[in-house]
């Protein structure tokens, strides 16, 4: 089924909920009418839909629509076509959907309104058009324990076990939303006032036709109070980015030799003045680098600190420093997640400094580092001999 029909160009928005948990906030407004950086929460995740190439948006509503309605509009002054279905706020997400299947193109994509993840469309459209599934929904591999996991998901990339109340063992993700469904699919659910999700999901499940879009970046809510400081300091972070370390920042040993000792260390030309220039701009900056040395005893965990410790030192003099390093300290066969090109360590990095992955730029000098970023779903720079750092911050950076 999923081969024969277009990518969809709809989003659908389920966005008619009291949010209880959210209250007081939510007396006088709806949850995705909360602001952050002066704008609500609604309104990140319509700018998003028409940056991944959707033309019209679909908000099912329910509790203070004329709120929504009347600084929304039809959508004209965000770049993106507004229709709006009104039902009973009483109404829980699958009659929601059920009376406004008419309005629903044949391939349509749904979204909660209170949850942002960093979509990547075109990879996610590819992913499914794989499969012989009718629907496919996105899951946070919640290696961090963020919330409590509600899907088991096979090796083979389908669900095989969808927990509404979360009470199952060995569950191994999040269900986030972000989901491709099939119009037809919605004849699954009863005439009823039910919950979508509880009465869909397994059911498709049961037919191995619901797929899963499997990711390690984290999502960000507006489902509860305890959530509200983690998305504000994600939507309102500033500018960030990830570099390479070896062959950006610094000369590059001879292949298979590492740079042990701060003696061996030797900036590149125009390196210092990049990352100052960075600072002045307000950039956070964080390295990110393969260390294999230390796991073949090569180096000591001990010597690559005071390397860094002293590249900090000598940058304060350019009003510069790097905030963070990642390293991985592992040799090359060791299975582990965190070498690039595996993209554990920007991982890492995003949920420390709640990083939108796909708006952060990362600068490395080799293949590998292309195979990594895109892994990590950034926008991937290389230095070479004859374009350094300096030139990539200059022309493609603060441009």
């Amino acid at each position: 089924m999923s081969t024969n029909i277009g990518r969809p160009e709809q989003a659908v928005i389920l966005a008619g909920g009291r949010g209880e948990r959210l209250r007081p906030l939510t007396d006088t407004m709806p949850k995705p009418m909360i602001r952050f950086g002066g704008k609500p929460f609604l309104e990140y995740l319509l700018c998003q839909l028409r940056e991944q190439g959707f033309k019209k948006v679909l908000l099912l509503l329910g509790y203070l629509p004329q709120v929504i309605q009347e600084y929304f509009g039809n959508g004209r002054s965000f770049g993106i076509q507004i229709d709006y279905h009104l039902t009973n706020e009483e109404n829980d997400t699958g009659r929601r959907i059920k009376l406004a299947v008419d309005k629903f193109d044949s391939c349509f994509f749904l979204l909660y309104c209170d949850n942002y993840w960093p979509m990547r469309m075109d990879e996610m459209w590819k992913h499914y058009v794989n499969t012989d599934a009718q629907a496919m929904i996105t899951v946070y591999t919640n290696k961090d324990n963020y919330t409590k996991n509600n899907v088991l998901i096979s090796p083979d990339g389908m669900v095989v076990r969808y927990d509404k109340n979360r009470e199952l063992d060995h569950l191994n993700g999040v269900e986030i939303g972000y989901a491709i469904l099939h119009k037809d699919v919605v004849n699954i659910i009863p005439d009823k006032n039910v919950n979508f999700e509880k009465t869909l999901y397994p059911n498709l499940v049961e037919k191995q036709k619901l797929a899963a879009f499997v990711t390690d970046h984290r999502y960000y809510s507006v489902g509860s109070h305890a959530r509200l400081s983690l998305t504000k300091s994600f939507l309102e972070n500033g500018p960030v980015i990830l570099l390479d370390r070896d062959g950006v920042l610094n000369k590059k040993a001879p292949k298979a030799q590492y740079v042990g000792i701060w003696e061996e260390f030797e900036w590149l030309p125009g390196a210092k003045e990049a990352l100052g220039m960075l600072k002045s701009a307000g950039y956070t900056v964080i390295v990110i680098t393969n260390q294999a040395g230390i796991g073949r005893c090569l180096m000591r965990e001990s010597d690559l600190s005071e390397i860094h410790s002293r590249m900090n030192k000598e940058l304060q003099k350019n009003g510069a420093v790097i905030d963070a390093f990642y390293y991985c300290p592992h040799g090359w066969d060791e299975g582990c997640d965190c070498r690039k090109p595996k993209p554990g360590m920007f991982f890492q990095a995003q949920r420390n400094f709640h990083l939108d992955l796909s708006r952060t730029f990362y600068i490395g000098d080799d293949i590998r580092d292309v195979e990594a970023g895109r892994a990590a779903g950034c926008p991937t720079l290389l230095v070479s001999s004859e374009t350094s750092l300096l030139h990539l911050v200059q022309e493609k950076i603060l441009q």
